[in-house]
């Protein structure tokens, strides 16, 4: 008699807690879970190839495993994909400006950072450069600022942003295919040129990460450029150097760039002379997959893509002490957004007519290599990918009263986006920021180029406000430094709001009859053709 009137309480307590809807708290307590988990200082920042990547993989695919995922990878849930490590050795390299003046010594990395990404990097170089303006190479939008340009055998210099008459996505995309473009043109190298007032991370921090291991596909087939191409960034405080006996003024010239306005090209008075001193060894890291079967027997067979990257920037250059680059919110963090959705969508009534696959890529942080690798030979057949659904860096900094998935003025996706918003009160606000090339800076781009229709998720704000100002300081002191840490402010909650979003946003695009389809007027459409 006792027992029941015990036992009858606790099982309406039990039934009640069974049907309770956890709070936004209660989800973003289990999230900053994975975050903790991953971005730990024994994860050692999770360089690509490193001990410490294979660690933070054990854990994502415990997880996927207690979800119940079903292995995707080539082995398992692992897609291993073959690299060359580069480190350049600046103690050993060396750069110069030759002019009819004489000749200028550039310290490395202080004045000048040779990058070690997209291939083996020229042992030696001595050529005549030319200024192209903003380097953008779109006849397509009336716009080429190679034009009348004789590239061959020429160091190319280009400076950051771009006319405000074309789309931020078209220029992304441009920026991100000119090396590939300009070595086929015959051009030597491609050194970038940044305003002091579009400067993102500071100097001295790119300075820092000089040091760090840059990657390129051990398959030269899938290389960025087939033979060896100098590749540089400038100190923004040197630029005007590079203009000297040309008769224009540098500063006029960001002015221009500033403000969006016409930027002429033209050939330098100067050349560059370099030598870059490189240590190269073979490494391979994973992609990891995981897949919920779709409940549709007719759309099974389709695929929509969550990704995210797994990789940070490991063990580098100490900033105040610390040399563990944790990457807690770049993007450990996208990680654990993947992991809850995927709780989310495994245990929840609803299930996703089409099949849903959980990628955790690598090698972001090396230029978007890992997705790359994925999208041009997915684990499942290519084109019943319907699209990507991409979480990097989503910065829980302050609260969530607006999106921006990157890319939706682009496809049906911004259609779904858009509907999801109104009905979870999140409207969307275009991107503050557009010459920043988020659209080609995050392991989406690597689908769109094979011609998926994706979107990219971020905190939705506008320029002006106190969000943008929160969000240009934490690029500005703790983007890519060992600072992105577990120590620093965040607002587990709002990320469980977005982490709703996001999966609503999922289930719709999984449970449309139709696929997603780039819009008319999308220049993305073409890849897709």
């Amino acid at each position: 008699m006792r027992l029941s009137h015990i036992a009858l309480p606790l099982l309406s307590l039990i039934a009640a807690t069974a049907v309770r809807a956890e709070t936004n708290q209660e989800k973003g307590a289990r999230w900053w879970a994975h975050v903790q988990a991953i971005a730990n200082d024994g994860m050692e920042g999770r360089g690509t190839g490193t001990p410490g990547y294979d660690r933070a993989a054990d854990y994502v695919i415990g997880q996927m495993k207690a979800l119940g995922l079903k292995p995707m990878g080539v082995d398992g849930y692992k897609q291993p994909v073959a690299f060359v490590e580069q480190v350049v050795l600046s103690d050993q390299s060396s750069a110069a400006l030759v002019g009819a003046k004489g000749e200028t010594a550039l310290s490395v990395p202080g004045d000048l950072i040779f990058s070690g990404s997209g291939g083996p990097a020229p042992e030696a170089i001595d050529a005549p450069m030319v200024f192209a303006g903003y380097g953008l190479h779109l006849p397509e939008a009336g716009h080429d600022d190679f034009a009348g340009l004789d590239l061959k055998g020429k160091i190319v210099v280009v400076l950051s942003g771009g006319p405000a008459t074309i789309s931020g996505a078209l220029k992304s995309h441009a920026r991100s295919e000119r090396a590939h473009w300009l070595a086929e043109q015959g051009a030597l190298g491609l050194i970038t040129l940044v305003t002091p007032k579009q400067v993102e991370i500071p100097w001295g921090r790119r300075v820092a990460l000089a040091s760090a291991p840059a990657l390129y596909y051990a398959d030269n087939s899938l290389r960025e450029t087939q033979a060896p191409f100098l590749g540089a960034q400038l100190d923004p405080a040197k630029s005007a150097m590079f203009f000297e006996g040309t008769g224009k003024d540098f500063n006029a010239i960001a002015a221009a760039a500033d403000a969006s306005a016409p930027v002429a090209s033209f050939p330098l008075a100067l050349r560059l002379r370099a030598k870059v001193a490189a240590r190269r060894r073979d490494l391979s890291s994973p992609n990891l997959v995981g897949m919920m079967p779709g409940s549709d027997p007719k759309l099974r067979g389709e695929y929509v893509v969550l990704s995210a990257h797994l990789d940070g920037y490991g063990i580098g250059t100490p900033i105040k002490g610390d040399a563990i680059y944790n990457g807690a919110f770049d993007n450990a963090s996208g990680v654990a957004s993947l992991l809850e959705i995927a709780r989310t969508l495994t245990t929840g009534k609803d299930k996703p007519k089409r099949s849903i696959l959980f990628t955790f890529v690598t090698a972001e942080e090396k230029g978007l290599l890992g997705a790359r690798y994925f999208a041009r030979r997915p684990t499942v057949p290519q084109k019943a990918i319907v699209a990507d659904l991409n979480f990097d860096m989503a910065l829980p900094i302050f609260p969530l009263t607006a999106v921006t998935p990157i890319g939706y003025d682009q496809s049906s996706l911004g259609q779904d986006a858009a509907a999801v918003s109104a009905a979870m009160n999140l409207p969307i606000t275009p991107d503050p920021f557009p010459d920043r090339n988020v659209f080609i800076r995050s392991d989406q781009y690597a689908f769109i180029r094979e011609g998926i229709p994706a979107l990219f998720f971020k905190y939705g704000f506008k320029a002006g406000t106190p969000e943008a100002e929160t969000e240009k300081a934490w690029r500005a002191n703790l983007y890519h430094s060992p600072f992105d840490d577990l120590n620093q402010p965040v607002m587990p909650a709002e990320t469980a709001k977005l982490n709703d979003y996001v999966t609503a946003v999922t289930l719709r695009v999984a449970n449309s009859p139709a696929r997603p389809r780039w819009n008319d007027d999308s220049f993305f459409r073409r890849f897709a053709e």
